[in-house]
């Protein structure tokens, strides 16, 4: 499977679980369009895409749902 897909449709699939879709909609959305990539399934895979996982916030925090 390819995960270099459209950002919207990833990340509607990566945040449909998510309490605050929204929110998650939007970071993985900024996360989808830097990187190109937005891992399979809900949670985790993050080997999958090294730039979406190492990407964090102005306090330290990973940024990518």
């Amino acid at each position: 499977m390819n995960y270099f897909a459209d950002c919207g449709g990833s990340c509607a699939a990566r945040c449909r679980l998510s309490s605050r879709p929204r929110l998650c909609k939007r970071a993985c959305g900024t996360c989808c369009q830097r990187c190109n990539c937005v891992p399979p399934g809900t949670a985790g895979n993050l080997e999958v895409c090294p730039c979406y996982a190492n990407m964090t916030t102005h306090g330290g925090r990973r940024k990518c749902p």
